[in-house]
């Protein structure tokens, strides 16, 4: 290999990871021998696992991750590919902030120090980065086109600022988005998020919506869960806006809703609390009082304590009414906890007869209940006993009696936009993207404030905005950026006089929307990247991590991507071609956490038993995309087979030099076969099911029966088979295939030799092998020609000696032949 000196080779026959290990990751680094190349000849591939937030330690759920996409990315390279394969840091973020809070240490110096000791880890799991590709979001070189990225969406029409009701989380003290808002809790710190009003930014992401939502039948190899979770929450709804006009004063209700076909089934109305128009409705109700108090509970409550299914659903009568667009009836208006502003318009319709919530709602407050769909053939219970949601034909509906409801919902529709009080329409449960944060550790937004000209964005020549050093991070500071007069006061960039900056900084989401871009040209200076460099690697090939993560950063990635192909920066419209989640590193049934003391520390694994036995054991306990329980034995078990290996090279050094010997041999012919099998196994596993679990197995096998192997056979074969087992293994067990593979004399590095091939024609056996039953359990194994019929195989099963003894004084009832599998015989008496 270009790099890998002559003569380097542990001679001792002990396998020592401690010492086998680190001496190959030096020359790996010495040599640069995973550094990407560009090379016309070669086909491009880009291999990527989610780049960390650098927490300060790995844990086994990043091993795991590493592990799997280490692996895809040896056996490209292996196979001819030109591999892409960068790692870095996910460096902005909220931990950052609350360590300097909590221990006085600045977030920039706890970040690095983080990322050191991280990277460290990394290299000592032997994993094949190329490390000069590393980026870091926080370092002004990353964050400057960050900002970059931000004004593209300014000039663009989709960055904006307005007030609005945030989810706030008084710890961290700091806006979240509806997405990093967990079970009414922060994502990060787990305190109950509250209602708060700000100006903010937001990007608009619903503009994008539709393609979002359709471009997701483009994505045929990412899992099904992760796009239902994507569509769910893009929520694409079609149906019927409504207006309902108010008692007495000029301005309209407008509801959506996909069921116009139950309009005439209204019995009331509900306003969300926050509801612009409830102060106005309530000024000179006698219901004021009652209103205000539950509209001040309600700013305290969580969103999904408010929409949870099985939640009492609360309200107070406001003292006013709506008109029904069909009949002129009063409507009552409510104000409701399970109505939000967010979501729809605001305002919903009570149809308590076909609607579960509000069938809850009216019951609790004896409201009318009117039925207005009944089954095809057969009557509802008066009065209902519960709401009837399914398809029927309506009643009590006028002109539109004993029509079809899906065929109502149309002509409803059109009556009404004929009458000028609706209109056929499209709503979405996605909301736009917030992404002002008032927190110091992030990239600056790139904005001015100036008396005379407004909003001015920073000029792209100026960039990057820097974070200054010196801030305040005093618990309970609304934006520690704004204790800084050095950085608030500047010049506005348009007119020259006095401006200030923005004090937010950017969601973290804005940094890793974008860093995949970035590892193909990330010394690029003047843009974010080469868009040539992005035309030769771009989309991802396979991009590997949690499930976690599909409706934040999948969906921000993806947003981002199209509006860079708008843009005409790229020429695609999705990042990742294929994507797989792995699943969770478990222990006792649990999640490993501190918390629950189920932790196992990846440092303490590779020291007692070295880096390859951790990454074999987390490759082989369980397909990727399984959750998979933490073994020690497991572990004492993978570290038993790379002495195997290690034993089967050493004692058989001899058979790398020795002529060949008869390879027609039956032993040699079948040793011959399973290393064509295996390698047609693992290729598969390997390189295209990434099942790597069985892939290790058929690699074990296939060990297995070299052992088993006589002495006296055909050396060559031997050998041969020992090569496939190095190369197979290398990928999941770098350190150890390198080491041996030296030994044995190979030319250059493991890792640069071709993947093996398998012939098919070698993988046709002249025998094969039956497993015999009798009523049902195996009593024995015959082998026959593969060209034997039914009736040659069934009287060597019958005649087999063992069997005999089990069908013998007995009627044999039925021979039961599955071609190349099984007989089965089923005797009485």
């Amino acid at each position: 290999m270009s790099g890998v000196k002559e003569g380097y080779v542990v001679t001792e026959q002990q396998y020592v990871p401690a010492e086998i290990e680190p001496k190959w990751q030096n020359l790996w680094e010495e040599t640069g021998l995973y550094r990407t190349r560009e090379d016309a000849n070669r086909p491009h591939y880009y291999c990527l696992e989610m780049f960390p937030y650098p927490s300060g330690k790995l844990h086994m759920g990043h091993v795991r991750v590493y592990s799997i996409g280490d692996v895809v990315a040896r056996v490209k390279r292996m196979q001819g590919y030109n591999v892409l394969h960068p790692m870095g840091w996910d460096a902005f973020g909220m931990p950052a902030e609350n360590a300097a809070i909590q221990h006085g240490v600045h977030p920039r110096l706890w970040t690095y120090e983080n990322i050191d000791h991280m990277r460290q880890q990394q290299k000592r799991l032997g994993v094949s980065y190329d490390w000069e590709r590393e980026v870091t979001t926080c370092a002004p070189d990353y964050y400057k086109f960050t900002q970059w990225m931000f004004l593209l969406f300014y000039h663009r029409g989709l960055a904006y600022k307005k007030k609005a009701a945030v989810n706030w989380c008084p710890q961290c003290v700091t806006v979240l988005a509806n997405e990093q808002v967990e079970n009414g809790r922060c994502w990060r710190c787990g305190t109950e998020v509250t209602k708060r009003e700000l100006e903010q930014w937001f990007l608009r992401i619903t503009d994008y919506a539709d393609r979002l939502l359709e471009d997701l039948d483009q994505l045929d190899r990412w899992p099904e869960r992760v796009k239902v979770m994507q569509r769910n929450w893009i929520g694409r709804s079609t149906g019927a806006e409504v207006e309902f006009a108010l008692e007495g004063r000029p301005e309209t209700i407008r509801v959506f809703t996909t069921r116009p076909d139950t309009l005439l089934g209204v019995t009331y109305m509900v306003l969300a609390p926050e509801h612009p128009l409830v102060p106005a409705l309530i000024e000179h109700s006698s219901e004021r009082n009652r209103v205000e108090a539950f509209v001040e509970e309600m700013r305290k409550a969580s969103e999904v304590e408010r929409t949870a299914a099985d939640g009492e659903k609360r309200g107070v009568f406001t003292g006013t009414y709506a008109i029904h667009p069909l009949t002129g009836d009063r409507v009552p208006i409510w104000v409701a906890n399970y109505v939000l502003l967010d979501y729809g318009t605001g305002a919903v319709m009570g149809v308590p007869a076909h609607d579960e919530r509000d069938f809850a709602f009216a019951k609790k407050y004896n409201l009318p209940i009117r039925v207005v769909i009944r089954p095809q053939d057969q009557e509802l219970p008066t009065p209902p006993t519960e709401a009837y949601v399914e398809d029927g034909v309506l009643v009590n509906s006028g002109r539109w009696d004993g029509m079809h409801n899906r065929e109502a919902i149309q002509v409803i529709t059109a009556h009404l936009e004929e009458m000028g009080k609706g209109r056929f329409a499209t709503s979405y449960r996605i909301r736009d993207w917030l992404i002002s944060r008032q927190r110091y550790w992030g990239a600056p937004i790139p904005i001015v404030y100036c008396d005379h000209c407004g909003i001015v964005p920073v000029p792209e020549d100026q960039l990057p905005v820097r974070l200054p050093e010196d801030v305040s991070f005093e618990p309970g500071t609304v934006s520690p950026l704004a204790t800084n007069e050095d950085f608030v006061q500047t010049t506005c960039p348009k007119c020259g006089g006095p401006g200030r900056r923005e004090t937010d900084t950017m969601d973290t989401f804005m940094c890793s929307s974008w860093y995949y871009f970035r590892y193909t040209s990330p010394k690029e200076t003047a843009r974010p990247f080469d868009p040539e460099a992005v035309r030769k690697w771009l989309p991802v090939d396979d991009y590997i991590g949690g499930i976690e993560h599909a409706v934040l950063h999948l969906l921000y990635s993806r947003f981002f991507t199209k509006v860079l192909q708008d843009a005409g920066w790229v020429d695609f419209s999705e990042p990742f071609r294929h994507l797989l989640t792995q699943g969770m590193v478990i222990k006792e049934g649990a999640k490993m956490s501190k918390s629950k003391g189920n932790v196992v520390s990846p440092d303490d694994i590779i020291n007692r038993y070295g880096a390859d036995t951790a990454r074999l054991f987390i490759l082989f306990a369980a397909p990727p995309d399984r959750d998979l329980e933490w073994s020690d034995q497991g572990v004492e078990g993978s570290h038993r087979f790379l002495h195997r290996v290690w034993r089967l090279v050493n004692q058989n050094r001899e058979v790398f030099h020795a002529p060949a010997g008869d390879q027609m041999a039956p032993a040699a012919r079948e040793l011959h076969r399973k290393t064509h099998a295996t390698i047609k196994k693992v290729t598969e596993d390997f390189a295209e099911r990434y099942t790597f679990n069985t892939g290790i197995s058929a690699i074990m096998e296939l060990v297995n029966a070299i052992y088993a192997y006589p002495a006296e056979a055909d050396p060559f074969t031997k050998a041969a088979a020992i090569r496939t087992v190095l190369l197979l293994l290398a990928p999941a067990a770098p350190h150890i295939c390198e080491e041996l593979w030296s030994q044995i004399g190979g030319t250059g590095s493991v890792h640069q030799q071709p993947w093996p091939t398998y012939d098919p024609a070698e993988l046709v056996t002249d025998e094969v092998e039956y497993a015999v039953q009798v009523n049902g359990k195996v009593r024995d194994h015959i082998v026959v020609s593969a060209s034997a019929g039914e009736e040659e195989v069934r009287q060597t099963a019958l005649g087999a000696e063992k069997i005999q003894e089990w069908t013998g004084g007995k009627r044999v009832v039925k021979v039961i032949v599955v071609p190349k599998k099984l007989v089965n015989i089923v005797v009485k008496g």
